[in-house]
């Protein structure tokens, strides 16, 4: 059975765990500064945009979580089988979980930074 090298993933994880944290408070920046546009525009326009913004943030920060939940589930397994292996190699099975996990991260990092570049255009035309 093919072996890969623990180290290779380890970094992976911990910079998407990192990028995970910093995106989950960019969110909930971008929330206060959505609260803040409604506050001052209450055309119907506006609050139907900043409905469907409140909804993408909310539906980004559950994605974001359950990421971050995967990612630590499969540092936990990579943990347990390289118990088993002194030499610091793990089974590819798990290679295949950290690559699919990373197609998940790099996705949610496109999505994220789309609904940012989208939220601040609409910002700035209402703040």
């Amino acid at each position: 059975m093919r072996k890969v090298s623990i180290k290779h993933m380890n970094n992976a994880h911990t910079d998407w765990l990192r990028a995970l944290d910093f995106y989950k408070e960019e969110i909930g920046i971008l929330k206060g500064r959505l609260t803040e546009i409604a506050g001052k525009n209450t055309a119907p326009d506006v609050m139907r945009q900043v409905e469907h913004y409140e909804n993408q943030f909310a539906i980004q920060r559950d994605n974001i979580e359950r990421l971050a939940h995967d990612t630590r589930t499969n540092v936990g397994s990579a943990a347990e089988e390289l118990k088993k292996s002194p030499e610091g190699y793990i089974d590819a099975t798990l290679l295949t979980s950290h690559n699919t996990l990373e197609q998940r991260f790099r996705q949610e990092e496109k999505t994220i930074h789309e609904l940012r570049h989208e939220f601040n255009d609409f910002a700035a035309e209402w703040m």
